[in-house]
């Protein structure tokens, strides 16, 4: 399907109830036909009606580095003339998602989550509703949204994807998810193979050729799509726990044996496959292939693998969750032996991204929700939004949303401008080095504090949603218990919430013990600057980030003392060689023990100094930034309060419980 074709396509691919909606105007965009669309009536948009979200694309996002990045610097003679009409595709794309998910997909999604998708004859079968939607967006040709347009896509930056994420999600997360692993695949495989050296490309950078041009054209076109195959029965965050193998036939090609469970849209036809070439229990161990179900050779088809299960969950019932069965499968080896970890992450960081983003869309429903049925709801004399218990609780949903989406899109923005810079450097773009980096670092800080921050936050709030709506809440005939079943899963898959917080706490404490001196510092300015400042909302902030700086310092410290009692109980001669070896498994328990409280902290920090810039720039946003601190100054201070306060008593515990074990694992060797 070309870009006319697929574009114009959009107008029929509507539905007949409200095809009539739009007049389609065609113009010449970024090389492609690309709708511009007169709004005829008033319909439900999930993208105009959010103001906050409308902030960020039109005031504060910087489209003109961005599109610079996404358009090789304007080389191409199909590309845009400036960002200014580049951003206006972007708005268009964002107002048809708006249109579409508000009128298409939200008024579906209860049937969606009544029918759980099922296993017939080797193949998932789901509703008639949820087949009707991606027929739709087949027939509007968005798959290829975030592939080159050489290769047949829309170019858009993954950026507006994960704009639209929020928007589609807003509608059923579920349904979001099963439409992430369409673009998300294609575009994944487009950039590893660049990564990987096998891509051909002209002197201006733009794409000739790819590993996988036919599998990204199928996508594009809507008749595939694919999957993230990690987890394994007793394998889920402890990847170096592995079994699936890969071996090297006589042929010399790459065969997969092993089976995967909790695979999101597991009954797609690619898959990323993660899997150990090596016979050892270490991350080095992991490769990461490439595997189509099928294999059409000579007229044929061929099983290269087999969906032998569909999960029944709680929630996401418009999305199907399968279990992989791969025996001797053929299978493209992606990069080099050994880079499968490194592989994995480049995926893991774009999707934990879009977990913050389905995070807020599932919110901003229930915020929503929340707020029409209290507005309606009469007790005591009074709507129950009048209620102070109430009117709290809508104003903490709504700044929750506000500080989630201010975190998600500074990291999104950070993580494509690394990326893209990264595959530019390549291009000899040697200035452009340390700018890469500190978006690098910008990213890697976010990302962990966003995927925990965003997904507990959507339990909270979706909890609170249900809270709201009392009795009724809790039956079937509101949304408020879909949104809470559905917001579920988010602090648990695309890696724990424990998992993010072990991450940002490994980070936060590594670099400060590498710069010990620069580390004391931000934190004597920072407590300097919690009352010198002459604005009373700086001072807030600065008193949060002393808060942070004080609970790593006191982390640090108490490993520190940990250590020098282990080491009082060795001979002086070795006193010295016990702070050369650490155990990350003991050593660091009580950072361990406290990582999820440090997390909270910290993503409280980084949301308040983002909005905080936000209020410098736009005066009209100091309001958010004040609410923000406001609720989440005690929060803070009430983590620092457990970090300081509490520990001992658990890790003694768990030290005897270990010492026992050990006890009785000796006597049984006697």
């Amino acid at each position: 399907m070309g870009q006319k074709a697929s574009w114009m396509s959009i107008a029929s691919g509507f539905d007949p109830s409200w095809r009539g909606i739009f007049a389609v105007l065609t113009h010449r965009v970024m090389g492609g036909m690309v709708l511009a669309l007169i709004r005829r009536s008033q319909m439900p948009n999930f993208y105009d009606d959010n103001h906050d979200l409308r902030f960020y694309v039109d005031q504060y996002i910087d489209w003109e580095k961005l599109v610079d990045l996404v358009e090789l610097h304007y080389k191409a003679t199909d590309a845009p003339k400036d960002h200014k009409e580049a951003v206006q595709t972007y708005k268009d794309v964002l107002e048809l998602v708006g249109e579409f998910v508000a009128n298409e997909v939200a008024p579906r999604a209860r049937a969606m989550d009544e029918a759980h998708p099922v296993l017939k004859d080797g193949k998932v079968v789901q509703c008639p509703e949820h087949q009707a939607i991606f027929e739709q967006l087949k027939e509007m040709g968005i798959y290829g949204m975030t592939v080159p347009r050489e290769l047949g896509g829309m170019n858009l930056p993954i950026l507006v994807y994960f704009l639209i994420a929020e928007v589609f999600c807003r509608g059923d997360v579920g349904s979001m998810t099963h439409f992430a692993f369409h673009a998300g695949m294609a575009t994944s495989m487009v950039e590893y193979s660049l990564r990987e050296g096998t891509t051909e490309r002209d002197k201006d950078g733009r794409i000739i050729k790819t590993r996988w041009d036919a599998y990204v054209q199928e996508i594009i076109e809507g008749n595939a799509w694919g999957s993230m195959d990690l987890t394994e029965p007793d394998a889920g965050s402890d990847l170096a726990a592995l079994r699936a193998k890969a071996i090297k036939d006589d042929k010399g090609v790459w065969r997969v044996t092993g089976n995967k469970i909790f695979i999101t849209s597991g009954h797609g036809k690619f898959h990323f496959v993660l899997a150990k070439t090596k016979d050892e229990n270490s991350l080095a161990a992991l490769s990461l292939f490439l595997i189509p179900l099928e294999i059409e050779r000579d007229g044929k088809i061929i099983k290269n693998g087999e969906v032998d299960r569909v999960e029944d969950k709680i929630g996401h019932h418009s999305s199907a969750t399968s279990s992989i069965q791969f025996e001797d499968s053929e299978a493209d080896l992606i990069g080099e032996e050994g880079d499968g970890f490194t592989l994995m992450l480049m995926l893991m960081n774009n999707a934990r991204i879009g977990v913050g983003f389905e995070g807020i869309g599932i919110s901003e429903a229930a915020l929503r929700q929340a707020r029409e049925y209290a507005a309606e709801r009469p007790s005591m004399g009074k709507m129950i939004a009048e209620h102070e218990m109430i009117a709290d609780y809508l104003d903490e949903m709504e700044i929750t949303v506000m500080g989630m989406r201010a975190l998600a899109i500074e990291g999104a923005i950070a993580e494509e401008t690394a990326n893209r810079m990264a595959l530019d450097v390549r291009q000899g773009d040697k200035d452009s080095k340390k700018e890469m980096k500190r978006a690098k670092r910008r990213a890697r800080l976010i990302t962990p504090l966003l995927k925990y921050a965003a997904a507990e936050s959507a339990v909270r709030v979706t909890r609170l949603n249900m809270q709201i709506h009392g009795g009724n809440g809790y039956m079937k005939e509101y949304d408020a218990e879909r949104l809470l079943r559905d917001s579920l899963v988010l602090p648990i898959y695309e890696g724990t919430s424990q998992i993010q917080s072990l991450m940002a706490l490994k980070d936060h404490l590594g670099a400060a013990m590498k710069k010990p001196q620069a580390f004391v510092q931000k934190l004597a300015q920072a407590k300097l600057n919690a009352v010198s400042s002459r604005d009373s909302l700086e001072r807030k902030y600065w008193s949060m980030r002393s808060l942070a700086l004080s609970a790593q310092q006191h982390i640090l410290l108490q490993i520190a003392k940990d250590k020098f009692s282990e080491a009082r109980h060795v001979p002086l001669a070795n006193f010295l060689e016990t702070f050369k070896k650490w155990n990350p498994k003991t050593d660091f328990a009580f950072g361990m023990l406290h990582a999820e409280h440090l997390t909270a902290i910290l993503a409280d920090v980084e949301v308040a100094n983002i909005l905080l810039k936000q209020a410098q720039r736009f005066p009209e946003r100091r309001e958010i930034a004040q609410r923000w601190m406001e609720r989440a100054e005690p929060r803070v201070r009430y983590n620092w309060d457990v970090i300081t306060t509490t520990g001992e008593r658990i890790l003694a515990q768990l030290q005897r419980a270990q010492s026992s074990a050990e006890s009785k694992e000796t006597r049984a060797s006697h």
